[in-house]
């Protein structure tokens, strides 16, 4: 049993908890399981079954009229035979029906290999290099194995090792050298990666990475942690779905013929789905690259988007799982998947898994904070000439002003929100308060006064009249993070939040240091003292 964490939305005061009391019952498979393999017993042939084979069965399927197909993996004198897998299909009344395979002959060869596994590792690596494999490390010890693969099965060493391709895509490849005579006879490269275009709403044409082949492909990306979008259809999650996380939905897979998701605009579906699968990329991208973050859990691995979420749903969230967007209302708002709005929700993915800040009270306007801040630099580290970084929080979708939700340099410009810390602070929306803390950075990293950035006009006052130097971005959000992953804890308020940054500046650049001082400079500008 656990307890789901909260969720963060955009622009509303999302709370909710869900919990866990069990997944839906399914049927027992053993039975299924158990009949598969009785009739590969009486019909060995069938599974072109020899002296020293063996099966076990690895998932069962049931259609609606009760034909069962089991997945069974071959072992051969008890070596795992690559290429041996079968599936067996069976009727109602469990009367084989046929066996699929690709195993073209019964097996008879010898397993003692006449090259050792060292050597069979060095040869891997050897190949490996040749392909302009960089960062060559073996991740597993090579293993005997019958490869049958090909046409003539053969006693071969798979090892495997990671590395980095030449257009920096992850590699984890597979060699298999002859056990016998120290040839190698294939290799096999399991990051599935092909490269594609998306055609987006807002960041125009974009390169994008998608996985498939041969006129199938999905919005899956597998350099940034298998990242993938699907299509909600318009549908929200059910009430159990919200309160105990039972009967969820993840969407439809998005599958297009070609490497091509989306046209620009709101007449393909896909549109919206690149703009958040370019999103997550240039997210995963600028924590790693900036920050040395692997992905939102630090992990490698990435967490889902959807897209398409509800009826003129004005509104996108992080829910401790994935991300969801909304189309917007059509009238005001379009379709909330703008850069900096993908940014924004999975920030809050790595505020969840590092400080951890309650989404209530101060520490809930640091973590609406924080998000727009990683936001606003996941769009500048993007470098996209059609959505150039700036201090607003979703323009893109805003169709009418332009100026989105929130803005940094100037929060009271929403009518909400605040630019400077009042003993009230801590009784506003999240989303209000997170204002003092938007403000600070925008002064710590930009400066006061008026000036343009990224086409946008800016004009930030300080609440105590000073004049305040900017620091540079990219400094600013590394003190940040590191206040965020090293000092902030989840009730951080805006008075910790000064000295957490003050000790994150003093790690990073030293207590006499213009940035160090400009920290508290800035702070002492939003009335944090």
């Amino acid at each position: 049993m656990r307890i789901t964490p909260t969720w963060a939305a955009l622009g509303l005061a999302t709370l909710a908890t869900g919990l866990m009391v069990g997944s839906p019952a399914t049927a027992d498979p053993g039975a299924d399981r158990a009949d598969a393999l009785e009739a590969l017993a009486d019909n060995p042939s069938a599974a072109r079954a020899s002296d020293g084979q063996a099966f076990t069965v690895r998932s069962t399927t049931k259609d609606a009229d009760g034909t069962t197909h089991a997945r069974i993996d071959r072992t051969y004198r008890g070596l795992e035979v690559v290429g041996g897998d079968l599936v067996v299909h069976q009727d109602a009344s469990g009367t084989l029906e046929g066996v699929s395979q690709s195993l073209l002959t019964k097996l008879n060869l010898g397993v003692k290999p006449g090259v050792s596994s060292s050597s069979a590792e060095r040869k891997s690596l050897s190949a490996q290099a040749s392909k302009a494999i960089t960062d060559l490390k073996l991740l597993d010890a090579a293993e005997l194995v019958i490869d049958a693969a090909g046409a003539t099965p053969r006693l071969a060493w798979r090892t495997l090792a990671g590395g980095l391709q030449a257009n920096g895509t992850p590699s984890r490849l597979a060699t298999y050298v002859d056990a016998k005579t120290g040839s190698v006879i294939r290799q096999e490269q399991q990051i599935v990666n092909v490269e594609g275009t998306g055609k987006t709403l807002y960041s125009g044409s974009v390169p994008i990475n998608v996985s498939g082949s041969n006129g199938s492909y999905t919005l899956t990306d597998p350099v940034h942690g298998n990242a993938k979008v699907t299509d909600m259809g318009n549908k929200e999650d059910s009430f159990l779905c919200t309160l105990l996380s039972i009967g969820c939905s993840n969407g439809s897979t998005i599958t297009s013929a070609d490497t091509v998701f989306g046209n620009g605009s709101n007449s393909d579906r896909q549109t919206a789905a690149a703009d958040a699968l370019y999103g997550h990329a240039e997210t995963f991208d600028y924590f790693k690259n900036v920050h040395g973050r692997n992905g939102i859990f630090g992990n490698g691995t990435a967490a889902p988007s959807r897209v398409h979420y509800g009826n003129k749903y004005v509104n996108a969230f992080w829910d401790g799982e994935k991300m969801t967007y909304g189309d917007g209302d059509g009238v005001d708002f379009g379709p909330l998947v703008s850069l900096d709005v993908s940014g924004h929700e999975m920030s809050h993915g790595v505020t969840e898994n590092t400080a951890g800040l309650t989404y209530s009270g101060e520490s809930g306007g640091l973590n609406e904070a924080t998000s727009d801040i990683f936001g606003t630099m996941v769009e500048f580290h993007a470098g996209n000439s059609v959505d150039q970084g700036d201090y607003y929080i979703g323009e893109q979708f805003d169709l009418k002003n332009h100026e989105g939700f929130r803005r940094m340099d100037k929060p009271s410009a929403d009518g909400a929100s605040q630019d400077c810390w009042t003993s009230g602070t801590k009784n506003l929306d999240v989303h209000y308060s997170s204002g003092v803390g938007n403000h600070f950075f925008y002064l710590l990293a930009e400066g006061s006064g008026a000036k343009t950035i990224g086409g946008k006009s800016h004009s930030s006052p300080t609440c105590n009249n000073s004049t305040i130097a900017g620091i540079g971005r990219d400094k600013a959000a590394k003190i940040w993070f590191r206040a965020l992953t090293t000092y902030f804890t989840s009730g951080t308020t805006y008075a910790q939040a000064r000295v957490g940054t003050l000790s994150a500046a003093k790690d990073l650049y030293g207590t006499g240091s213009t940035e160090y001082a400009a920290v508290a400079a800035a702070w002492s500008a939003v009335s944090v003292n």
